[in-house]
């Protein structure tokens, strides 16, 4: 966490050198010209998590609420650093690192979940029989390096009686899923609405332990839309524009995914179509889910989970959970 904050004060120095620069450029096209330009940043390479934000550019749906946005790449500032910084307005990220954030002092803030449970697990081959946590002993997990996996890892295994330091874990680097498995890992924490449905495409056999199964802790909110605590107090009607023709794109996924799936092939044209398609129908009926509209967050979700990493040394102190998320900016 302490690296984390490190990148986003570095970060903070940076945005009084650049924001006013790329908010002053020219809009292009006369019909621009009334526009506000916005960007937000993604957490990732375009997947089925952001087919909302690309159907509201594609459809107009911004524009119609007076927007001109621009949807970047991350780069080497993650969305959370450049959001929480001001360079940039709006970003994708997660509810962890949002925790962590606001128990640091950095003020980002939640103002919608893009898919209402987490849909997160631990993949592995057939081959492997791993079933249950318990099943994880003796086996290598591949990760990324967070100390937040170890802690989700133990969390499990302790409900079955098993113990984490039968677990080898290591970081698998920039390999992708299915090289790693048939490489050294055994498992690996992956989203089933991309992974797992790329492993149906390729017909791989997997057996999943999804973190929702054993704990309402963990079926926390990943990925989420972010901004500032600034913007909302400077912005607030820019943000409210900004969820409206978001929640519209998402609500048009919904309904549509077929055609939802094409808007985001066209943008992204590097991707495998065939993937995208089966994982847009299959994401369509988790973006709601069973909540009244989409984006809608609860406060007991974002306690539950801030208990959860508190209690597991994740967190330095205990978050103010009322201010790390927001659903004034949802339509009614």
């Amino acid at each position: 966490m302490k690296k984390w904050l490190a990148v986003l004060s570095t970060a903070f120095l940076l945005a009084g050198c650049s924001t006013a620069k790329e908010q002053g450029d020219a809009n292009e096209g006369s019909n621009k010209e009334e526009l506000k330009k916005v960007t937000v940043v993604l957490d990732w390479t375009p997947n089925t998590n952001h087919t909302g934000l690309y159907v509201a550019k594609e459809k107009g749906f911004f524009e119609e609420e007076g927007l001109d946005v621009t949807i970047k790449m991350p780069g080497d500032a993650g969305a959370d650093q450049l959001v929480a910084s001001e360079k940039a307005e709006f970003g994708v990220g997660y509810q962890e690192g949002i925790t962590q954030a606001r128990v640091q002092g950095v003020p980002l803030v939640s103002i919608a979940a893009v898919i209402q449970h987490n849909t997160s697990g631990f993949a592995s081959p057939v081959s492997k029989n791993i079933k249950s946590p318990k099943d994880f002993e003796g086996k290598t997990y591949g990760g990324w390096g967070s100390p937040v996996e170890e802690s989700v890892i133990a969390s499990l295994m302790q409900q079955e009686e098993a113990q984490v330091d039968k677990v080898k874990i290591v970081n698998m680097g920039d390999a992708d899923f299915f090289t790693a498995v048939e490489r050294d890992i055994d498992f690996a924490w992956i989203y089933y609405g991309w992974t797992g449905i790329e492993a149906e495409l390729r017909g791989k056999e997997i057996n999943m332990v999804y973190l929702t199964d054993y704990t309402d802790k963990l079926d926390y909110y990943t990925p989420v839309l972010t901004t500032s605590e600034n913007m909302i107090e400077k912005n607030p009607e820019t943000v409210e524009a900004f969820v409206k023709a978001t929640t519209k794109g998402y609500e048009y996924s919904i309904k549509n995914p077929s055609d939802a799936a094409d808007v985001l092939i066209k943008a992204a044209p590097d991707l495998d179509a065939e993937l995208v398609k089966k994982s847009q129908e299959w994401l369509s009926t988790k973006y709601q889910d069973d909540a009244k509209r989409w984006g809608e967050q609860r406060l007991e979700v974002w306690e539950n989970y801030a208990t959860w990493m508190y209690d597991n040394g994740l967190l330095e102190s205990k978050l103010d959970a009322e201010k790390a998320f927001t659903n004034e900016f949802l339509p009614n």
